[in-house]
Protein backbone atom coordinates (compact mmCIF):
# COMPACT_ATOMS: atom_id res chain seq x y z
CA UNK A 1 0.00 0.00 0.00
CA UNK A 2 1.31 3.34 -0.85
CA UNK A 3 0.27 4.88 2.70
CA UNK A 4 2.65 5.75 5.21
CA UNK A 5 0.24 4.59 8.59
CA UNK A 6 0.53 1.27 9.54
CA UNK A 7 -2.18 0.22 11.32
CA UNK A 8 -3.32 -2.49 13.92
CA UNK A 9 -4.01 -5.89 11.41
CA UNK A 10 -6.88 -6.94 13.31
CA UNK A 11 -10.04 -5.62 14.13
CA UNK A 12 -11.69 -5.73 17.80
CA UNK A 13 -14.19 -8.10 18.69
CA UNK A 14 -14.16 -7.72 22.73
CA UNK A 15 -13.12 -5.04 25.01
CA UNK A 16 -12.48 -5.27 28.51
CA UNK A 17 -12.64 -1.89 30.64
CA UNK A 18 -9.97 -0.20 32.39
CA UNK A 19 -10.14 0.90 35.80
CA UNK A 20 -9.38 4.57 36.27
CA UNK A 21 -7.08 5.60 39.61
CA UNK A 22 -6.38 7.96 41.52
CA UNK A 23 -2.46 9.19 42.59
CA UNK A 24 -3.80 8.89 46.03
CA UNK A 25 -4.90 5.59 45.06
CA UNK A 26 -1.71 4.06 43.84
CA UNK A 27 0.47 5.65 46.23
CA UNK A 28 -1.82 3.77 48.57
CA UNK A 29 -1.40 0.65 46.56
CA UNK A 30 2.19 0.63 46.49
CA UNK A 31 2.75 0.79 49.66
CA UNK A 32 0.19 -2.09 50.74
CA UNK A 33 2.29 -4.11 47.93
CA UNK A 34 5.70 -3.13 49.62
CA UNK A 35 7.30 -1.06 47.06
CA UNK A 36 7.01 -4.46 44.34
CA UNK A 37 4.75 -4.09 41.51
CA UNK A 38 4.59 -8.03 40.88
CA UNK A 39 2.22 -7.72 44.43
CA UNK A 40 -0.15 -5.06 42.98
CA UNK A 41 -3.94 -6.24 41.87
CA UNK A 42 -4.34 -6.26 38.43
CA UNK A 43 -7.35 -3.90 38.87
CA UNK A 44 -4.79 -1.29 39.96
CA UNK A 45 -3.24 -0.58 37.13
CA UNK A 46 -4.27 1.79 34.11
CA UNK A 47 -1.49 0.57 31.41
CA UNK A 48 0.29 -2.91 32.28
CA UNK A 49 3.27 -3.38 30.74
CA UNK A 50 4.52 -5.71 33.56
CA UNK A 51 5.08 -8.57 31.24
CA UNK A 52 4.36 -9.72 27.53
CA UNK A 53 4.15 -13.73 28.96
CA UNK A 54 0.42 -14.56 28.50
CA UNK A 55 -1.24 -11.60 28.49
CA UNK A 56 -1.89 -11.10 24.96
CA UNK A 57 -5.63 -11.30 23.27
CA UNK A 58 -6.08 -14.25 21.26
CA UNK A 59 -8.02 -14.22 17.96
CA UNK A 60 -11.23 -15.59 16.49
CA UNK A 61 -9.52 -18.27 15.01
CA UNK A 62 -7.80 -19.84 18.20
CA UNK A 63 -11.01 -18.83 20.19
CA UNK A 64 -13.33 -21.22 17.56
CA UNK A 65 -9.65 -23.66 17.54
CA UNK A 66 -10.76 -24.27 21.16
CA UNK A 67 -14.10 -24.98 20.68
CA UNK A 68 -12.75 -28.29 19.30
CA UNK A 69 -10.38 -29.11 22.37
CA UNK A 70 -10.04 -32.88 22.78
CA UNK A 71 -10.12 -33.44 26.13
CA UNK A 72 -8.79 -37.23 26.03
CA UNK A 73 -6.43 -37.92 28.66
CA UNK A 74 -3.97 -39.90 26.03
CA UNK A 75 -3.59 -39.28 22.58
CA UNK A 76 -6.23 -36.26 22.26
CA UNK A 77 -6.15 -35.70 18.09
CA UNK A 78 -5.64 -31.59 20.09
CA UNK A 79 -1.73 -33.18 20.38
CA UNK A 80 -1.28 -34.07 16.94
CA UNK A 81 -2.54 -30.65 15.91
CA UNK A 82 -0.08 -28.85 17.78
CA UNK A 83 2.75 -31.59 17.49
CA UNK A 84 2.46 -30.80 14.04
CA UNK A 85 2.62 -27.24 14.77
CA UNK A 86 5.70 -27.28 15.99
CA UNK A 87 7.61 -29.64 13.81
CA UNK A 88 6.85 -28.26 11.02
CA UNK A 89 8.90 -24.75 12.26
CA UNK A 90 11.45 -26.29 14.48
CA UNK A 91 11.75 -29.43 12.20
CA UNK A 92 12.82 -31.40 15.53
CA UNK A 93 11.79 -34.90 15.67
CA UNK A 94 10.41 -34.63 19.98
CA UNK A 95 7.95 -32.61 20.92
CA UNK A 96 6.84 -32.26 24.95
CA UNK A 97 3.88 -29.95 25.68
CA UNK A 98 4.46 -28.17 29.17
CA UNK A 99 1.61 -25.30 30.89
CA UNK A 100 4.68 -23.10 30.26
CA UNK A 101 8.39 -22.57 29.52
CA UNK A 102 9.59 -22.65 33.15
CA UNK A 103 8.33 -25.75 33.38
CA UNK A 104 10.15 -27.04 29.92
CA UNK A 105 13.30 -25.53 31.49
CA UNK A 106 12.96 -27.35 34.78
CA UNK A 107 12.11 -30.73 32.68
CA UNK A 108 15.29 -30.16 30.51
CA UNK A 109 17.63 -29.30 32.97
CA UNK A 110 16.74 -31.71 35.76
CA UNK A 111 17.04 -34.47 33.25
CA UNK A 112 20.48 -33.60 31.38
CA UNK A 113 22.16 -31.37 34.24
CA UNK A 114 24.21 -32.65 37.28
CA UNK A 115 25.39 -30.04 39.95
CA UNK A 116 29.01 -28.68 39.20
CA UNK A 117 28.05 -28.18 35.21
CA UNK A 118 28.37 -25.03 33.65
CA UNK A 119 25.73 -23.77 30.93
CA UNK A 120 26.72 -20.57 28.57
CA UNK A 121 24.11 -18.66 27.08
CA UNK A 122 24.12 -14.91 25.51
CA UNK A 123 22.46 -13.81 28.44
CA UNK A 124 20.00 -16.39 30.98
CA UNK A 125 16.65 -14.65 31.90
CA UNK A 126 15.39 -14.98 35.26
CA UNK A 127 14.02 -18.54 35.45
CA UNK A 128 16.63 -20.18 33.09
CA UNK A 129 19.33 -19.34 35.87
CA UNK A 130 17.24 -20.08 38.66
CA UNK A 131 16.20 -23.19 37.63
CA UNK A 132 19.90 -24.43 36.47
CA UNK A 133 21.34 -22.46 39.71
CA UNK A 134 18.69 -24.63 42.14
CA UNK A 135 20.55 -27.87 41.03
CA UNK A 136 24.32 -25.99 41.55
CA UNK A 137 24.92 -25.58 37.59
CA UNK A 138 26.62 -22.61 37.01
CA UNK A 139 24.53 -20.00 34.18
CA UNK A 140 27.28 -18.38 32.41
CA UNK A 141 26.07 -14.96 30.10
CA UNK A 142 28.36 -14.16 26.98
CA UNK A 143 27.03 -11.17 25.78
CA UNK A 144 28.56 -9.98 23.02
CA UNK A 145 30.64 -6.85 23.00
CA UNK A 146 28.02 -4.14 22.30
CA UNK A 147 24.94 -5.37 24.35
CA UNK A 148 26.13 -3.51 27.97
CA UNK A 149 26.24 -0.30 25.67
CA UNK A 150 22.45 0.82 25.82
CA UNK A 151 22.65 4.29 23.73
CA UNK A 152 24.91 2.16 21.00
CA UNK A 153 23.17 1.49 17.80
CA UNK A 154 23.95 -2.28 15.83
CA UNK A 155 21.66 -4.25 14.29
CA UNK A 156 22.27 -7.61 16.86
CA UNK A 157 23.18 -6.52 20.17
CA UNK A 158 21.59 -9.83 20.96
CA UNK A 159 24.54 -12.45 20.03
CA UNK A 160 26.90 -14.34 21.97
CA UNK A 161 30.27 -13.46 22.29
CA UNK A 162 31.39 -16.58 19.75
CA UNK A 163 35.30 -16.12 21.32
CA UNK A 164 34.01 -16.47 24.66
CA UNK A 165 31.77 -19.16 24.11
CA UNK A 166 34.76 -20.75 22.58
CA UNK A 167 36.75 -21.05 25.47
CA UNK A 168 34.01 -21.94 27.63
CA UNK A 169 33.43 -24.78 25.88
CA UNK A 170 37.24 -25.60 26.03
CA UNK A 171 37.80 -25.01 29.35
CA UNK A 172 35.15 -26.65 30.40
CA UNK A 173 35.22 -29.43 28.22
CA UNK A 174 32.96 -32.46 29.76
CA UNK A 175 31.51 -30.05 32.22
CA UNK A 176 29.35 -28.56 29.47
CA UNK A 177 25.49 -30.50 29.14
CA UNK A 178 24.84 -27.59 26.26
CA UNK A 179 25.05 -24.52 25.18
CA UNK A 180 22.19 -21.88 24.93
CA UNK A 181 21.11 -18.68 22.73
CA UNK A 182 17.79 -16.94 23.91
CA UNK A 183 16.03 -15.04 20.68
CA UNK A 184 15.14 -12.18 20.95
CA UNK A 185 18.12 -11.83 24.12
CA UNK A 186 15.21 -10.60 26.83
CA UNK A 187 17.79 -9.27 29.39
CA UNK A 188 19.60 -7.96 27.07
CA UNK A 189 17.05 -5.36 26.31
CA UNK A 190 14.96 -7.50 23.54
CA UNK A 191 17.61 -7.30 21.22
CA UNK A 192 18.15 -9.84 18.09
CA UNK A 193 20.30 -13.00 17.52
CA UNK A 194 21.62 -12.91 13.87
CA UNK A 195 21.40 -15.82 11.50
CA UNK A 196 25.28 -15.79 11.13
CA UNK A 197 25.18 -15.79 15.12
CA UNK A 198 23.05 -18.85 15.56
CA UNK A 199 24.87 -20.64 12.85
CA UNK A 200 28.53 -20.16 13.99
CA UNK A 201 27.62 -20.63 17.54
CA UNK A 202 26.38 -23.68 16.34
CA UNK A 203 29.31 -25.06 14.54
CA UNK A 204 31.11 -24.31 17.63
CA UNK A 205 29.02 -26.37 19.38
CA UNK A 206 29.56 -29.34 17.13
CA UNK A 207 33.17 -29.04 16.90
CA UNK A 208 33.37 -29.49 21.10
CA UNK A 209 30.38 -32.26 20.95
CA UNK A 210 27.70 -29.98 22.81
CA UNK A 211 24.24 -29.62 21.84
CA UNK A 212 22.84 -26.47 21.07
CA UNK A 213 19.38 -25.16 22.85
CA UNK A 214 17.13 -22.12 21.37
CA UNK A 215 15.29 -20.61 24.40
CA UNK A 216 12.95 -19.39 21.69
CA UNK A 217 9.41 -17.86 22.92
CA UNK A 218 10.02 -14.76 20.88
CA UNK A 219 11.34 -17.15 17.36
CA UNK A 220 9.35 -15.21 15.48
CA UNK A 221 10.57 -11.21 16.35
CA UNK A 222 13.63 -12.55 16.28
CA UNK A 223 13.24 -14.25 12.47
CA UNK A 224 11.49 -10.35 11.55
CA UNK A 225 14.74 -8.68 12.71
CA UNK A 226 16.81 -10.84 10.44
CA UNK A 227 14.45 -10.17 7.80
CA UNK A 228 14.74 -6.82 8.50
CA UNK A 229 18.37 -6.39 9.39
CA UNK A 230 20.81 -9.05 8.08
CA UNK A 231 21.89 -8.96 4.62
CA UNK A 232 20.71 -11.45 2.32
CA UNK A 233 17.82 -11.92 4.06
CA UNK A 234 15.30 -9.75 3.09
CA UNK A 235 13.34 -11.68 0.11
CA UNK A 236 12.91 -14.32 2.86
CA UNK A 237 9.56 -15.15 4.92
CA UNK A 238 9.82 -15.43 8.75
CA UNK A 239 8.59 -19.09 8.81
CA UNK A 240 11.59 -19.71 6.48
CA UNK A 241 14.05 -17.85 8.51
CA UNK A 242 12.76 -19.27 11.71
CA UNK A 243 12.81 -22.85 10.27
CA UNK A 244 16.49 -22.18 9.45
CA UNK A 245 17.32 -21.02 12.79
CA UNK A 246 15.49 -24.26 14.39
CA UNK A 247 17.89 -26.32 11.84
CA UNK A 248 20.89 -24.87 13.57
CA UNK A 249 19.77 -26.35 16.85
CA UNK A 250 19.24 -29.26 18.97
CA UNK A 251 16.53 -28.51 20.69
CA UNK A 252 14.49 -25.52 22.05
CA UNK A 253 12.75 -24.14 24.97
CA UNK A 254 9.77 -22.38 24.52
CA UNK A 255 7.16 -19.98 27.33
CA UNK A 256 4.23 -20.24 23.90
CA UNK A 257 3.15 -17.47 26.44
CA UNK A 258 5.13 -14.77 23.81
CA UNK A 259 5.16 -15.84 20.38
CA UNK A 260 2.82 -18.60 20.36
CA UNK A 261 -0.34 -16.11 20.91
CA UNK A 262 -1.55 -17.94 23.70
CA UNK A 263 -2.55 -17.07 27.55
CA UNK A 264 -0.66 -20.40 28.72
CA UNK A 265 1.20 -23.18 27.32
CA UNK A 266 5.27 -23.83 26.30
CA UNK A 267 6.60 -27.00 25.15
CA UNK A 268 10.24 -28.66 25.14
CA UNK A 269 11.55 -29.95 21.67
CA UNK A 270 14.26 -31.95 21.25
CA UNK A 271 15.86 -34.43 18.80
CA UNK A 272 17.89 -36.95 20.78
CA UNK A 273 15.84 -39.72 21.56
CA UNK A 274 17.33 -40.58 24.69
CA UNK A 275 17.49 -37.10 26.34
CA UNK A 276 13.48 -37.04 25.42
CA UNK A 277 12.75 -40.25 26.50
CA UNK A 278 14.05 -39.20 29.78
CA UNK A 279 12.58 -35.83 29.65
CA UNK A 280 9.11 -36.97 28.78
CA UNK A 281 9.36 -39.92 31.87
CA UNK A 282 10.54 -36.44 34.40
CA UNK A 283 7.28 -34.72 32.79
CA UNK A 284 4.72 -37.65 33.71
CA UNK A 285 5.48 -36.69 37.07
CA UNK A 286 4.69 -32.98 37.52
CA UNK A 287 3.08 -32.07 34.47
CA UNK A 288 1.29 -35.12 33.31
CA UNK A 289 0.85 -37.50 30.29
CA UNK A 290 2.95 -36.80 26.75
CA UNK A 291 0.11 -35.77 24.70
CA UNK A 292 -0.94 -33.09 26.97
CA UNK A 293 1.71 -31.65 29.66
CA UNK A 294 -0.14 -29.77 32.23
CA UNK A 295 -2.44 -28.02 29.31
CA UNK A 296 -6.26 -28.47 28.37
CA UNK A 297 -7.20 -29.79 24.97
CA UNK A 298 -8.26 -26.53 24.41
CA UNK A 299 -5.04 -24.73 24.82
CA UNK A 300 -3.65 -26.98 22.48
CA UNK A 301 -5.72 -26.08 19.73
CA UNK A 302 -5.29 -22.32 20.23
CA UNK A 303 -1.20 -23.05 20.59
CA UNK A 304 -1.45 -24.68 17.20
CA UNK A 305 -3.44 -21.69 15.26
CA UNK A 306 -1.09 -19.07 17.66
CA UNK A 307 2.19 -20.52 16.03
CA UNK A 308 0.78 -19.91 12.41
CA UNK A 309 -0.80 -16.34 13.23
CA UNK A 310 2.55 -15.20 15.17
CA UNK A 311 4.91 -15.68 11.60
CA UNK A 312 2.58 -13.52 9.47
CA UNK A 313 4.38 -10.38 8.43
CA UNK A 314 1.65 -8.35 8.95
CA UNK A 315 1.55 -8.68 12.45
CA UNK A 316 4.85 -8.63 12.62
CA UNK A 317 4.92 -5.34 10.91
CA UNK A 318 3.00 -3.89 13.16
CA UNK A 319 4.26 -5.32 16.32
CA UNK A 320 7.93 -4.19 15.75
CA UNK A 321 7.11 -0.84 14.49
CA UNK A 322 4.49 -0.26 17.39
CA UNK A 323 7.31 -0.63 19.97
CA UNK A 324 9.84 1.24 17.76
CA UNK A 325 7.38 4.11 17.80
CA UNK A 326 7.30 4.88 21.15
CA UNK A 327 11.20 4.27 21.61
CA UNK A 328 11.33 7.12 18.90
CA UNK A 329 9.29 9.34 20.99
CA UNK A 330 11.31 8.99 23.85
CA UNK A 331 14.56 8.94 22.38
CA UNK A 332 13.39 12.52 21.11
CA UNK A 333 12.15 14.20 24.20
CA UNK A 334 15.68 12.66 25.78
CA UNK A 335 14.75 9.53 27.79
CA UNK A 336 17.81 7.30 27.87
CA UNK A 337 16.50 3.92 26.22
CA UNK A 338 18.13 0.96 25.17
CA UNK A 339 18.46 1.16 21.48
CA UNK A 340 17.92 0.10 19.02
CA UNK A 341 14.66 -0.78 20.41
CA UNK A 342 13.68 -4.44 20.36
CA UNK A 343 10.62 -6.22 19.77
CA UNK A 344 8.62 -6.95 22.38
CA UNK A 345 9.26 -3.95 24.87
CA UNK A 346 11.23 -0.24 25.36
CA UNK A 347 13.59 -0.54 28.04
CA UNK A 348 14.52 2.43 30.20
CA UNK A 349 18.48 3.26 31.32
CA UNK A 350 17.39 3.73 34.92
CA UNK A 351 21.47 4.49 35.59
CA UNK A 352 21.57 6.75 32.93
CA UNK A 353 18.33 8.50 33.77
CA UNK A 354 18.88 8.48 37.57
CA UNK A 355 22.73 8.98 37.98
CA UNK A 356 22.35 10.10 41.68
CA UNK A 357 20.91 6.66 42.86
CA UNK A 358 23.54 4.36 43.09
CA UNK A 359 23.53 0.75 42.08
CA UNK A 360 22.78 -0.48 45.68
CA UNK A 361 19.80 1.56 45.83
CA UNK A 362 18.48 -0.27 42.65
CA UNK A 363 17.27 3.04 40.55
CA UNK A 364 15.51 0.88 38.05
CA UNK A 365 13.15 -0.66 40.56
CA UNK A 366 12.88 2.83 42.26
CA UNK A 367 12.36 4.67 38.73
CA UNK A 368 9.43 1.31 37.93
CA UNK A 369 7.70 2.56 41.20
CA UNK A 370 7.54 6.05 40.03
CA UNK A 371 6.01 5.15 36.64
CA UNK A 372 3.41 3.24 38.86
CA UNK A 373 2.75 6.35 41.09
CA UNK A 374 2.25 9.16 38.75
CA UNK A 375 0.60 7.52 35.68
CA UNK A 376 -0.66 3.37 36.42
CA UNK A 377 1.55 2.00 34.48
CA UNK A 378 3.15 -1.10 35.52
CA UNK A 379 6.90 -2.36 34.26
CA UNK A 380 9.29 -4.72 35.79
CA UNK A 381 13.10 -3.96 36.52
CA UNK A 382 15.68 -5.80 34.70
CA UNK A 383 18.51 -4.70 37.26
CA UNK A 384 19.82 -6.05 40.49
CA UNK A 385 17.30 -6.86 42.31
CA UNK A 386 16.68 -9.19 39.86
CA UNK A 387 19.85 -10.46 38.82
CA UNK A 388 22.00 -8.80 41.95
CA UNK A 389 22.09 -11.79 44.24
CA UNK A 390 24.74 -14.27 43.25
CA UNK A 391 24.35 -18.13 43.99
CA UNK A 392 27.27 -18.11 47.09
CA UNK A 393 24.49 -15.34 48.50
CA UNK A 394 26.66 -12.25 47.80
CA UNK A 395 25.58 -9.41 45.86
CA UNK A 396 26.90 -7.87 42.35
CA UNK A 397 25.59 -5.42 40.66
CA UNK A 398 23.79 -6.18 37.50
CA UNK A 399 25.87 -5.49 34.24
CA UNK A 400 22.96 -2.66 33.34
CA UNK A 401 19.69 -1.19 35.33
CA UNK A 402 16.88 -1.44 33.27
CA UNK A 403 13.16 -0.79 33.10
CA UNK A 404 11.09 -2.79 30.88
CA UNK A 405 7.71 -2.47 29.49
CA UNK A 406 6.92 -5.46 27.59
CA UNK A 407 4.11 -5.28 25.50
CA UNK A 408 1.01 -7.40 25.22
CA UNK A 409 0.06 -8.76 22.13
CA UNK A 410 -2.93 -7.69 20.20
CA UNK A 411 -4.13 -5.88 23.41
CA UNK A 412 -2.91 -1.74 23.54
CA UNK A 413 -3.83 0.96 20.44
CA UNK A 414 -1.53 4.12 19.70
CA UNK A 415 -3.70 6.04 22.36
CA UNK A 416 -2.30 3.98 25.21
CA UNK A 417 1.00 4.11 23.64
CA UNK A 418 0.48 8.04 23.50
CA UNK A 419 -1.00 7.57 27.28
CA UNK A 420 2.03 6.30 28.43
CA UNK A 421 4.66 8.85 26.37
CA UNK A 422 3.20 11.37 28.73
CA UNK A 423 3.44 9.47 31.92
CA UNK A 424 7.52 8.68 30.68
CA UNK A 425 8.17 12.34 30.15
CA UNK A 426 6.32 13.31 33.43
CA UNK A 427 8.42 11.50 35.33
CA UNK A 428 11.44 12.35 33.64
CA UNK A 429 10.61 15.65 34.51
CA UNK A 430 10.42 14.65 38.27
CA UNK A 431 13.64 12.12 37.86
CA UNK A 432 15.90 14.18 40.20
CA UNK A 433 12.95 13.80 43.19
CA UNK A 434 13.31 10.14 42.58
CA UNK A 435 14.72 8.26 45.70
CA UNK A 436 16.18 4.54 45.78
CA UNK A 437 14.49 1.62 47.49
CA UNK A 438 15.92 -0.59 49.77
CA UNK A 439 15.20 -4.12 50.46
CA UNK A 440 13.33 -5.06 53.55
CA UNK A 441 13.03 -9.08 53.00
CA UNK A 442 13.82 -11.49 49.92
CA UNK A 443 14.09 -15.40 49.33
CA UNK A 444 17.49 -16.68 47.73
CA UNK A 445 15.63 -17.45 44.57
CA UNK A 446 14.09 -15.49 41.88
CA UNK A 447 13.54 -12.76 44.86
CA UNK A 448 11.80 -9.92 42.77
CA UNK A 449 8.79 -11.74 42.40
CA UNK A 450 8.22 -12.12 46.37
CA UNK A 451 10.39 -8.94 47.63
CA UNK A 452 9.53 -6.42 50.01
CA UNK A 453 10.74 -2.90 49.77
CA UNK A 454 11.31 0.21 51.19
CA UNK A 455 11.61 4.00 49.99
CA UNK A 456 15.24 4.83 51.22
CA UNK A 457 14.19 7.76 53.55
CA UNK A 458 10.91 6.87 53.67
CA UNK A 459 9.54 8.55 50.34
CA UNK A 460 10.05 7.61 46.79
CA UNK A 461 9.86 11.28 45.81
CA UNK A 462 11.59 13.46 47.72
Amino acid sequence: MPFKTIIEPFRIKAVEPIRFTTREQREAALAAADYNLFKLRAEDVIIDLLTDSGTGAMSAAQWAGMMQGDESYAGARSFFKFEAAVRDITGLRHIIPTHQGRAAERILFSSACTAGQVVPNNTHFDTTRANLEAIGVRAVDLRCAEATQPSLIAPFKGNIDLAALERCLAENAGRVPFAMITVTNNSGGGQPVSLANIRAASALCRQHRVPLILDCCRFAENAWFIKRREPGQAHRTPADIAREMFGYADGCTMSAKKDGLVNIGGFLALNDDALAAKCRNNLILTEGFPTYGGLAGYDLEALAVGLREVLDEHYLEYRIRSVEYLGEKLTAAGVPIVQPTGGHAIYIDARAMLPHIPQGEFPAWALSCALYLEGGVRSVEIGSVMFGRQPDGTEKPAAMELVRLAFPRRVYTQSHVDYLIEVILSVNSLKSRIRGVHLVEAPPLLRHFTARLAPVGGTLLA
